[in-house]
């Protein structure tokens, strides 16, 4: 028989990536977390970590294990909730995507707040690659980030789609062009975004037209990016949905990439698509209404 301490000891782990902060979190000694881990993989039947100096990685059975046990706490916490009539929603942890504007998550939070005041809700910010391990290590429900990407490890719910223009600032020669070519800029000073899904191929764009830019700032940020932009540092590409008063937004000529925006679910969360969750509600509204 698996004990509850044996899980929470476990998902510490997990969570805190080393044997003696997780027995820290669980206010044990790292011998007795120790102890109960192996005593957990005996009643398994296989070891769930390889053990190294530096981490604790998953085995495959690790890994097998953790979707199940991230479901058992989560019931577990459910069960406890309703037997004590607590009256506090139950916390959701959702991965935002650095590159999706800030103005759609306030947007989200004020829909949150109009709909149910009382959800509890904790957003963790990341790259795609650092979502997509949050989502595989369980460590968050869900994510706000691209999908449509080939990918099947994990159940999607596409929501939002858009392009990729250009920002310049309002006195820019080019800012009241529909459409710029990439060779109009040659000379310009650029603001390269770090975190950008598609810095590569914006790189591409540009280098395969000759052009090769000053880059005045690197950022990962985009409200700065986009202020900046506006105060005439220099010249960027964003996503569509960005906007500043002082920015012009043309489409850079021949460069149709778009992007597709929506959830993404860890497996044992993976009911919050067909029955989710009321926090889960105000951003697939805000999103469909882009």
């Amino acid at each position: 028989m698996i004990d509850r301490y044996q899980l929470r000891y476990f998902l510490a782990v997990i969570d805190n990536g080393n044997f003696s902060r997780a027995a820290a979190q669980c206010n044990v000694s790292q011998p007795t977390l120790s102890v109960g881990i192996a005593k957990l993989e005996r009643t398994i039947g296989a070891p769930l970590f390889l053990r190294t100096n530096r981490r604790v990685e998953l085995t495959p059975a690790g890994s097998r294990f953790l979707i199940h046990a991230r479901k058992i706490e989560s019931e577990f916490n459910l069960v406890l909730q309703e037997m004590a009539g607590a009256t506090r929603s139950t916390l959701v942890r959702i991965g935002i995507l650095k590159s999706i504007s800030g103005a759609i998550i306030a947007r989200i939070v004020r829909a949150l707040h109009a709909m149910d005041s009382s959800s509890q809700v904790e957003f963790v910010e990341g790259t795609e690659r650092e979502l997509t391990g949050h989502i595989a290590r369980g460590r968050i429900d869900c994510a706000l980030t691209l999908v449509g990407r080939g990918a099947d490890r994990f159940l999607e719910e596409p929501l939002f789609s858009e392009g990729y223009s250009l920002a310049l600032p309002l006195g820019h020669p080019q800012a009241d062009q529909p459409i710029v070519r990439a060779e109009a800029l040659n000379g310009d000073v650029m603001i390269v975004r770090r975190h950008c899904e598609a810095l590569s191929e914006i790189s591409r764009h540009f280098t395969e037209r000759g052009v090769r830019p000053h880059f005045a700032y690197k950022a990962t940020n985009d409200e700065r990016v986009m202020q900046l932009v506006g105060a005439g540092l220099g010249v960027t590409v964003m996503p569509d949905i960005y906007r500043e008063d002082d920015v012009a937004r043309p489409r850079l000529e021949g460069f149709s990439l778009r992007r597709t925006i929506g959830l993404v679910y860890e497996p044992s969360a993976e009911a919050y698509a067909a029955s989710a969750p009321a926090v889960i509600q105000p951003i697939r509204s805000v999103l469909k209404s882009l």
